[in-house]
């Protein structure tokens, strides 16, 4: 590697689609804090018109949270100085042609100014709409190339997608492989791409369940829940006695800033080597894999010491709760513990609608959450793979020799404490930043 990140960074002009995603801004605040001499960013947002997209960018971005390190250090006003000098929003859609940008003029200056494009931009949802997710990750994917090769100066496309493209798996895939509309598209994506690329220097980073920052611009910032966290959160509540895992199942995390790290350490390696096409997997099963069992144990330990606070303000008590194994057992378990003796409340609310109509409709939002949860969960739940991360472990080691000046990129997984991340940062992330308690 020629140079470090900060330096690579420096006078670069980036496009970044997503930007009102979760890690679109963790690298926007990430560039902004370590080089302001970025010359530009461009910024994609959804939005009818440039006054729309810098109102987004303003209350969606750069007013959030996450920027307080930022605003500290620099102050309010050094702070909207720099983004107005460096960040440039953009109207506009990746399920469109040129990424829907109607201003010809802005167009050009993009098209000529570009050093490299950065796609985040994707719909998460499992269970999307087709039209929808294609639209965004599989169709969207193509407009950012074609955008990209248009570039006169575009010396990389770092296209975002999702380690679980890797889709079938034995006993647990559903229709052509994938379990879900999310990594079914993002698949087709990653075909689309990887075959119109043309010289184009490609790197796809695929991530696995992004969790909240471990260090960057602090701990424990997150923005929604992601994955694993829906299962956390209801635990926490009190909502889910049992539950679908298999409590040796490996399950891949890894921090936001993490993933960010190793984005721009791969575009800094492969900047301008015309022709290249890279995979890079960002995930911590290989080098330091957790188990169910090890987030459930933590979660228990957590809302035990610290429960959360129900509405009437008194504490949320938790139990241990229930793991199975296998879809039979959580069935059989789900049918004899709850399904039958909701039945019988359903029938006592029929014939005495005043005595047991709260208790029944409380049992049966449960029993709803829970196999919602289960039902987008399960491949992730019972996943028995393990990702191989053999180039991104090969670049951390081609990194070493400039740590010391390059010490803010780190993203090796094997420096997570995982009973410490959990207990200390991410689940009080999630209290803090999504419950606001």
């Amino acid at each position: 590697m020629e140079s470090n990140c900060v330096q690579f960074l420096g006078n670069k002009t980036i496009l970044i689609t997503g930007a009102p995603g979760f890690l679109a801004k963790v690298l926007v605040e990430k560039i902004l804090r370590l080089q302001p001499n970025v010359k530009k960013m461009y910024l994609l947002l959804r939005a009818a018109d440039t006054k729309a997209a810098m109102q987004r960018l303003r209350s969606e971005v750069v007013e959030i949270n996450l920027f307080k390190v930022l605003r500290n250090d620099l102050g309010e006003e050094n702070l909207n100085d720099l983004v107005r000098e460096k960040i440039v929003p953009v109207p506009g859609d990746i399920s469109i042609h040129n990424l829907g940008v109607k201003d010809s003029d802005l167009l050009q200056r993009m098209w000529s100014e570009i050093d490299i494009v950065i796609n985040i931009a994707a719909t998460t949802n499992f269970d999307e709409r087709y039209d929808i997710g294609l639209g965004i990750n599989t169709f969207g994917a193509l407009n950012v190339l074609n955008f990209a090769k248009k570039c006169v100066k575009g010396q990389l496309l770092l296209h975002v997608s999702t380690a679980y493209v890797c889709g079938e798996n034995s006993g647990l895939a559903k229709v052509h492989g994938w379990p879900n509309t999310y990594v079914f598209t993002k698949a087709m994506g990653e075909m689309l791409v990887g075959k119109y690329r043309e010289n184009l220097p490609l790197v796809i980073v695929r991530p696995t369940m992004i969790t909240s920052t471990l260090a960057e611009p602090f701990p424990g910032w997150i923005e929604g829940l992601r994955t694993i966290d829906s299962v956390i959160v209801a635990y926490g509540k009190g909502r889910l006695k049992c539950f679908l895992a298999d409590p040796n199942t490996v399950f891949d995390l890894i921090p936001a800033d993490m993933v960010v790290n190793a984005m721009i350490a791969t575009a800094t390696a492969h900047s301008g080597e015309t022709g290249i096409q890279t995979i890079y997997h960002v995930g911590s099963s290989f080098q330091n894999p957790v188990t169910f069992g090890q987030l459930h144990e933590t979660a228990a330990r957590y809302f035990t010491k610290k429960p959360l606070v129900a509405r009437n303000g008194s504490p949320i008590i938790v139990t241990k709760g229930t793991l199975l194994s296998t879809m039979g057992q959580f069935s059989l378990y789900i049918t004899l513990r709850y399904k039958l003796p909701l039945l019988i409340l359903r029938l006592m609310n029929i014939i005495y609608p005043w005595s047991q109509g709260d208790k029944y409709n409380d049992d049966s939002r449960k029993i709803k959450l829970a196999m919602r949860l289960v039902d987008l969960y399960q491949p992730y739940l019972l996943f028995k793979g393990i990702f191989d991360d053999l180039n991104t472990e090969s670049l951390r080691r081609r990194r070493q020799s400039i740590k010391e000046l390059d010490g803010s990129f780190e993203f090796d997984p094997k420096s997570i404490n995982w009973d410490d991340y959990m207990e200390n940062t991410h689940i009080p992330g999630l209290i803090t930043h999504v419950l606001k308690q």
